[in-house]
């Protein structure tokens, strides 16, 4: 009689037989067109405690095991201050997936919540956040951090640029480090809908934490969910809105801008006119 799978096994087994087309297909895609890993890197794999970065790691582990490159991996995870009990069923979670977790405590909630920078929390909390995984990654001797942003963040975030800033600017799928010279940051699950892993972690039944923010978690709205909500009835008369405003990104006709730079030069449509 066969022994029954462990957990572990159960979401390594979904991961590859149920889920390879949606999940792990596209991680190697993005892996590949963007040259994201070469022989000899070692990588800081940043996890959350969110289902994204819980699958960010599970695709890790199956593509050390079954790739062709030579790398090394280091899985981390910053404690901004959680709520009581969140980070010990974030390791919990982890053991039960396999998952040999760094953590390095950090105050960055109280930090901000002292600031009192209520006009824009998220983003000051994710810079300060963004900081302390560098520097993990540093202490680590990595020269890659990884994240798990997926195409669902990417495209927000061009709305977001467009609508609240004035500018079209998308989320880069991977960037060097102005801060921390030799490191760069990945994101391998560019290519990645969130839909696919919502599916992905509700039939392995993962149990993700909250981030546990005083300030946005929980009743207090924010703008990306409100672009997500526009997106969610955009997608009922035009389902393939997502992805259009996507590969709006890899379509720019620079003759029909009015202007554009690269930080250092800017031109416009009369320089060449």
């Amino acid at each position: 009689m066969r022994e029954p799978l462990s957990y572990q096994q159960f979401v390594e087994r979904a991961l590859i037989k149920n889920y390879k087309g949606d999940l792990y297909s596209k991680f190697m895609q993005a892996l590949i067109r963007y040259e994201m890993i070469k022989p000899g890197d070692k990588v800081a794999v940043a996890i959350s405690g969110g289902k994204d970065s819980l699958v960010l790691a599970k695709l890790f582990q199956e593509f050390k095991r079954h790739g062709n490159i030579d790398f090394e991996t280091v899985f981390i995870t910053m404690d901004p201050g959680f709520l009581p009990g969140a980070m010990e069923k974030h390791l919990n979670t982890c053991r039960k997936l396999g998952i040999d977790l760094v953590v390095e405590p950090s105050d960055v909630f109280e930090v901000n919540r002292k600031m009192g920078v209520m006009d824009s929390p998220c983003f000051l909390c994710a810079r300060m956040r963004r900081g302390v995984l560098y520097k993990l990654a540093r202490k680590h001797g990595c020269n890659k951090l990884a994240l798990g942003h997926h195409m669902d963040d990417v495209i927000e975030t061009t709305i977001l640029n467009m609508f609240y800033e004035g500018r079209y600017q998308t989320m880069m799928p991977k960037i060097r480090s102005e801060n921390y010279e030799g490191i760069e940051l990945i994101r391998p699950m560019y290519y990645i809908k969130e839909s696919d892993v919502i599916r992905f972690a509700n039939y392995c039944h993962l149990e993700p934490i909250k981030c546990g923010c005083p300030i946005s978690d929980g009743e207090k709205d924010t703008k990306r969910k409100e672009i997500k909500r526009w997106i969610a009835e955009w997608r009922k008369t035009e389902p393939n809105i997502d992805i259009n405003i996507f590969r709006s990104a890899e379509n720019v006709n620079l003759k029909c801008v009015l202007r554009y730079h690269d930080d250092d030069h800017e031109r416009t449509f009369l320089d060449d006119y």
